[in-house]
């Protein structure tokens, strides 16, 4: 009788035994489930928090989104020295100023590509014709047509005659430059209309395809940057067109538009990737 109430407080205190070893097993499991869901609770309440914040930012800034008369993307945009902003819009030119819009500049037969708002406040405009006529540049004043550049001083084309983008800069010197992506050029006049010289790229064993002139712009020292598309740098020329160096060393990828701050640092505009990259490139 013994022996058997030995064995049977044997089995109790295994039985005990399993129990507490299987409870505890439970207990575990349940802990790492719920930690867990813990986990994932403070990760989506992290999100959340995110994006309020974002959205805040959102409604506090001073960001506003201006739709174009046709609903389709302007061939450009300039801002004037009030502070409105230019745009190109089939074959006019729109001033948005005050959530109010207004035509400045209506055309026939002509129409406005890329805009530049020039130390005077004129308005420079690149344009082609519906005739596939050599490109010209206008200078307007308000809505009054100042000047035309379209041919050099023996009769020949300036620019090429397509509706390609020509993006135009105005230099310290008020020399006018335009990059000319057909002709594969940058074309640079002075104030004048009179032609200057053409910068065709720089021949380089680290550039191989040909040279694809966008975006360009003029710094602080008078000296010139052009996006090249192609070759995914940026040339730097003087005020005579000499070749100076190239931007290359920021993992640049198609770039395009250029546009420079008042503290020379250079934005990039990469075309496929759609970023914009700030970069300090002169000390």
């Amino acid at each position: 009788m013994s022996k058997q109430r030995e064995e049977i407080h044997r089995e109790v205190d295994n039985a005990f035994d399993q129990l507490e070893l299987e409870i505890g097993e439970i207990k575990v499991k349940h802990l790492g489930i719920l930690q867990k869901h813990l986990d994932e609770i403070k990760q989506l309440q992290s999100l959340m928090l995110q994006t309020l914040k974002a959205l805040n930012e959102i409604e506090e800034s001073n960001e506003k989104t201006i739709k174009s008369k046709s609903e389709k993307a302007p061939n450009d945009i300039a801002v004037d020295r009030d502070g409105a902003v230019l745009y190109t819009d089939s074959r006019t030119v729109y001033k948005v100023q005050n959530d109010q819009t207004e035509e400045i500049i209506m055309l026939q037969g002509w129409v406005p590509m890329n805009l530049c708002v020039i130390s005077f406040g004129d308005l420079l405009v690149t344009m082609y014709s519906e005739d596939k006529t050599p490109s010209k540049v206008f200078r307007y004043s308000g809505s009054t047509v100042k000047q035309t550049i379209q041919l050099d001083e023996e009769g020949q084309p300036l620019y090429s005659g397509n509706h390609k983008i020509k993006y135009i800069s105005e230099n310290r010197n008020l020399d006018i430059c335009v990059a000319d992506s057909e002709a594969v050029a940058v074309v640079e006049v002075n104030q004048a209309g009179k032609f200057r010289f053409r910068y065709t790229g720089h021949s380089s064993s680290r550039k191989k395809n040909t040279f694809t002139p966008y975006g360009i712009t003029t710094d602080g020292q008078s000296r010139i940057l052009t996006s090249d598309c192609n070759n995914h740098c940026i040339n730097i020329n003087d005020t005579d067109g000499q070749f100076l160096r190239f931007i290359d060393k920021c993992d640049l990828g198609d770039p395009y538009g250029l546009c420079l701050d008042g503290n020379d640092s250079l934005y990039v505009c990469e075309f496929y990737k759609g970023n914009v990259k700030k970069i300090r490139y002169s000390k």
